[in-house]
């Protein structure tokens, strides 16, 4: 075998070994995804609105609620909940609301990424109503409410006394449709500046 032989060779495992891992970086996020669910560990909840039917409020049990909130890294808005913590019965319906302002020279559009802390908690957190559900605009300077509104469903594990949900606001203003111009339905007009 020559030396321009082992040489090719060698290049043709090299670009194997690159590809694999490629594909695995790819392959990584879903399988990711699997084991939490099935672990019950990520955390995530629903992305659509729940329906609020008439249920049993069990008044015998009282959870916790705890809300952070937090801008993803050259985010410039305020935001944080009004509520910090909430005392809850399974089953009732409550609303929360957070505080956004844009202290920037330019209009915004972010989008909130909700994240339950323990992670099978998630899955008995129901959102009926959520700012998470859709992109926010705000005009630079304007400020804003974003009410949330919720419900623990009573199957929650009794063990579940607490959990927290987290909030993350992402700028995704360069890869947003164009909505700096249409009203947001999820925003309380009444704080919008300039009123």
């Amino acid at each position: 075998m020559t030396q321009a032989s082992a040489n090719n060779k060698m290049v043709v495992k090299l670009v194997a070994i690159v590809i694999g891992m490629f594909g695995f970086g790819f392959a990584l996020v879903p399988l990711y995804d699997v084991f939490c669910d099935i672990a019950g560990i990520n955390g995530k909840t629903e992305g659509t609105a729940a329906v609020y039917q008439s249920i049993d409020i069990d008044e015998s049990r009282e959870v916790t609620v705890e809300f952070i909130t937090r801008t993803n890294t050259g985010m410039p808005w305020e935001f944080r909940a009004e509520t910090k913590r909430i005392k809850v019965h399974p089953g009732e319906l409550n609303t929360v609301s957070f505080y956004v302002r844009n202290p920037a020279s330019s209009n915004i559009i972010a989008q909130a990424i909700p994240s339950v802390s323990p992670g099978t908690a998630a899955i008995y957190l129901n959102k009926t109503e959520c700012f998470c559900f859709n992109q926010q605009p705000l005009q630079a300077g304007a400020e804003a409410y974003m009410p949330m509104q919720f419900y623990v469903d009573p199957q929650l594990p009794e063990d579940i006394t607490f959990f927290t949900l987290q909030y993350t606001l992402y700028d995704v203003t360069a890869r947003a449709s164009d909505l700096t111009t249409k009203p947001n339905p999820f925003m309380d007009p009444s704080l919008q500046s300039g009123e």
